[in-house]
């Protein structure tokens, strides 16, 4: 059985700026885990779209009651794929690991678009689907491990998130108290 989660989150900044603090989001406080980022490809289409695909190397922890003999390291890359549409201001950013994939595959949707109400704000749509093809009775147990660890995670990357975007404000603050010194 597939678990899956689903939230919306509206960021107090503008699009621009939230898109470019997805990018800038690593290293911070809230996401220790991530070892490593690579860019593997990034390139405009035809339309004016920006994609870029990054490997992502993260560490993790299995649950105290999974058997730690099938798990021969902690460290799980992830493959992101992102599409940014400045034309129509929406960013959509795919994830999935690429090992471990029996234990628990996850795979993440997110969407970034102006809020509709608010034009200095913007929506962040995140979708998941968690799947194990474990097996053994236990396939259940761990979907429902992932299920709740990822909402707990997505907590921690919205701090992450904030972070980085309160850095950016001081820093556009910085500039335009300079300017008009």
């Amino acid at each position: 059985m597939v678990k899956f989660y689903e939230h919306v989150f509206n960021y107090e900044h503008p699009w621009h700026n939230v898109t470019y603090a997805f990018w800038l989001r690593y290293p911070n406080p809230f996401a220790s885990h991530v070892l490593s980022v690579d860019v593997l490809d990034r390139h405009v289409d035809e339309r004016g779209v920006l994609k870029i695909t990054r490997l992502v190397l993260k560490k993790g922890k299995a649950p105290q009651w999974f058997p730690k003999s099938f798990i021969k390291s902690s460290e799980a890359y992830v493959i992101e794929e992102s599409e940014v549409n400045p034309t129509t201001r929406t960013m959509v950013t795919r994830t999935k690991n690429l090992n471990h994939v029996r234990i628990m595959q996850i795979e993440e949707t997110q969407t970034f678009t102006q809020h509709a109400n608010n034009s200095e704000w913007t929506s962040c749509k995140t979708e998941a689907r968690i799947l194990s093809r474990f097996g053994w009775g236990m396939t259940s147990r761990i979907e429902g491990f992932g299920q709740s660890n990822f909402a707990a995670n997505t907590i921690k990357a919205r701090k992450g998130m904030s972070h980085i975007l309160q850095l950016i404000r001081e820093k556009q603050f910085s500039h335009s108290s300079q300017a008009h010194a």
